[in-house]
Parts: structure tokens; sequence; C-alpha cells
């Protein structure tokens, strides 16, 4: 079980959208949806994530307060860390954690977004 206290990360959630540029293409971009705090543990051990550790893939938990805004999160967008700016792209839609209060999410940094 996770408490408050362990939320130590602030990570912004981003969602890529299309907007148009000055020649009327479409642009992808990665716009802010809002930040929050959040818990990082990394995975290790199986020989899936070793093998993705091999290929500088970094799989990892995050997990976050739930609420409204956050069970709007889906796969298709990514958290960048505040701190240190990694990237992670969310592999998974959030799951509510044992404890309801937590949603938790499969995420992968190293990787291209």
């Amino acid at each position: 079980m996770i408490g408050g206290g362990k939320l130590d990360r602030r990570l912004r959630f981003e969602k890529r959208e299309g907007q148009e540029d000055q020649y009327g293409n479409t642009v992808s971009t990665w716009v802010l949806q809002f930040t929050e705090a959040a818990h990082r543990v990394w995975l290790r051990g199986g020989e899936t994530v070793m093998a993705a550790r091999l290929e500088s893939r970094q799989p990892v938990i995050i997990t976050i307060r739930n609420s409204a805004r956050a069970r709007t999160v889906t796969a298709d967008w990514r958290a960048v860390d505040t701190r240190d700016g990694r990237v992670y792209n969310l592999r998974e839609n959030p799951k509510e954690s044992d404890n309801r209060g937590y949603l938790e999410m499969l995420a992968e940094g190293g990787v291209a977004t």
C-alpha cells in the first residue's frame, strides 16, 4: 500500500494533438493536460524486464492519486518528470491499485515518443 508521502515526483501528463502550422499542414505536438504528484517504481527481475533493460528501455510502474482528471489518461499519452526531464510512454490505461485511492499504470522510459 502506498501513502501520500511516497508521491515524491511531479509528472506532467501530456497528450499528442494535431495543430495546424502557418502553411496549413497538421503538425503533431505534445500538449500539457495536467501535472500530478506521483510515485515511480522501477521493474526488476523477470526475463522480459531484463531484456528491455539490455535495450536501454526502463519499464516502470507509475502511481498517482485517483481523480476525475487522472481517469482521463490513456495509453497514448506520456508522462514527463519535472525534476529530471525523463519521458515515460504510457503502455496501458491506468488501473485502480489495491488501495482504491490510487491509480497505477505501466510506462516505459528510454523509448521514442
